[in-house]
């Protein structure tokens, strides 16, 4: 038996495919075929219009008349808004400007800088060294001999009241007490805090020497004494002690806890496979047989009535195609499918996963 079927050469359907493409086949041409006959028809009807109507009518009505309101548009506001102020700026403004400023240069050059040039000769000149004469005269004869009047009087009233009782009151009062703080302050030092001093320089060295270095030395020996014969044998037992505890305890429990760690994976590991196999009779080998028995079939079988609708649709517009326009009706992609070594078109239906043993069974 072959293991390849292929269609018949005729191009048959099977029923299936019968049943379902003749209500495809009317459900097109009752509904998409008007509907398209309408859309193509408004198109063609837009062309024309655009093409014979609006295009011409824009480029030869609209686009001038446009064309014409801007420039009046445009002319409008120059009239308004630009030329008046221009027209105010070149024949009002700036002549009246030039005159304006010739009258001021012609006024300052012949009546203010000749004015300003004799006032300033005749009258200001002369007027100025008068009044510094005078000043002159009357600084060296009048106002310098009041000055030195006036400063030897503020010189001497300031002596009288800021300097000399300073200075009594340093050389009679401040000096001599000072004298004497000092005299008694050496007398205290030499004859008082030299002799306690020394006292308590020697009675520091006597109680350091009497009493903290035997103290100090007694503390020494007693923290040696201490070390090497109470510190030093406890700490060399409690060693030994956590050595051999650590041999001879915690290695051993070591062993054993990793003995039982491994024993317990490889527990584990067993326990995991044998649920895993539960788990694939239980759930996954009843689920494949399912999705291989059951969905596979009922997908193809959904394929197929997919494919025969939107091969039923393509037909239809083929056929209302050639008769609204005459066109050759174009082949459906899926008839262009070759198989692998042949040279008949592959069908829309695959071949049947039928495996050998159910073949030959």
């Amino acid at each position: 038996m072959e293991m390849d079927k292929r269609p018949p050469a005729d191009g048959g359907d099977g029923c299936l495919v019968g049943v379902i493409r003749i209500p495809v086949k009317i459900v097109a041409v009752l509904v998409v075929l008007p509907v398209r006959v309408v859309w193509e028809l408004l198109a063609a009807a837009g062309r024309a219009a655009h093409r014979h109507v609006l295009g011409p009518l824009y480029v030869h009505v609209l686009q001038p008349l446009l064309r014409a309101l801007g420039w009046l548009l445009t002319t409008l506001l120059k009239l308004v808004f630009v030329w008046p102020w221009v027209g105010l700026w070149r024949y009002v403004l700036t002549p009246v400007g030039q005159g304006l400023a010739w009258l001021c240069r012609g006024a300052y050059d012949h009546l203010l800088a000749p004015a300003g040039r004799i006032l300033g000769t005749y009258v200001l000149r002369p007027l100025g060294e008068a009044l510094a004469w005078i000043g002159r005269g009357g600084m060296r004869y009048l106002l310098a001999p009041l000055a030195k009047g006036v400063t030897w009087t503020l010189w001497a009233l300031g002596m009288t009241l800021f300097v000399w009782p300073w200075v009594a009151l340093w050389r009679y009062l401040l000096a001599p007490v000072g004298r004497g703080i000092a005299w008694l302050a050496a007398a205290a030092y030499r004859y008082v805090l030299t002799p306690v001093g020394h006292g308590l320089v020697w009675l520091a060295v006597a109680v350091f020497r009497y009493l903290l270095r035997p103290v100090g030395l007694g503390f020494v020996w007693l923290v040696v004494a201490l070390y090497r014969y109470l510190l030093r044998p406890v700490g060399l037992g409690v060693v030994w002690l956590a050595a051999a505890l650590y041999r001879y305890v915690l290695t051993p429990v070591g062993q054993v806890l990793a003995w039982a760690w491994h024993v317990a994976g490889r527990i584990a590991a067993a326990l995991w496979r044998g649920l895993k196999r539960v788990g694939w009779v239980l759930v996954g080998w009843p689920a494949s047989r399912v999705y291989r028995h059951v969905l596979t079939p009922v997908g193809h079988a959904v394929r197929e009535v997919w494919r025969t609708g939107r091969a039923a649709v393509r037909e239809a517009r083929a056929a209302v195609r050639q008769t609204l326009f005459g066109t050759p009706p174009v082949e459906p992609a899926r008839s262009r499918a070759r198989t692998l070594g042949s040279t008949t078109a592959a069908g829309n239906t695959p071949a049947p996963e039928i495996s050998l043993h159910e073949r030959q069974g």
